[in-house]
């Protein structure tokens, strides 16, 4: 027959299970913690905006330049299909392909920042006026520039 725990066992278990669930609430409002959560939201809603420009806009013109290119069907057989066996292939095609891809996400990224750099970019503040001290001795220097030499 198991031992029945005592009132003292059940709040010391209680009291640890309450420290926990107030220390793990401490650490999931902290602003680090949501901080990451609204980043990765926006993350996935900027890969879907992503991935729409790669595939809709890029790569149609690229696919028409390439004339439709779909290195995907590269294969190099190892062993012929027996039977119900299955040929065994070395499906390079797949992995040229996926490179190509990434190069156009990558290109495509690569410009869209571009963009947005050069947008953020502010002019140039102007110059600084001249200090008093500068003024006076402009005024100095043109005062004996104008002086007739003797």
């Amino acid at each position: 027959m198991p031992r029945r725990k005592s009132a003292v066992e059940l709040s010391e278990r209680t009291g640890k299970t309450m420290g926990i669930l107030a220390e793990f609430r401490q650490f999931a409002v902290k602003g680090n913690v949501i901080d990451m959560a609204v980043g990765i939201v926006i993350g996935a809603a900027f890969g879907k905006v992503v991935s729409s420009f790669v595939s809709d806009v890029i790569t149609p013109p690229i696919g028409l330049a390439v004339g439709g290119v779909d290195f995907s069907n590269l294969t190099l057989t190892l062993k012929q299909a027996q039977g119900p066996a299955a040929a065994i292939t070395i499906k390079y095609g797949v992995f040229v392909q996926s490179i190509f891809d990434f190069l156009i996400v990558a290109t495509a990224l690569f410009a869209l920042v571009r963009v947005i750099n050069a947008l953020k970019r502010e002019a140039p503040a102007p110059p600084p006026p001249p200090t008093k001290q500068e003024e006076l001795l402009t005024e100095i220097r043109d005062a004996l520039k104008a002086r007739p030499s003797p």
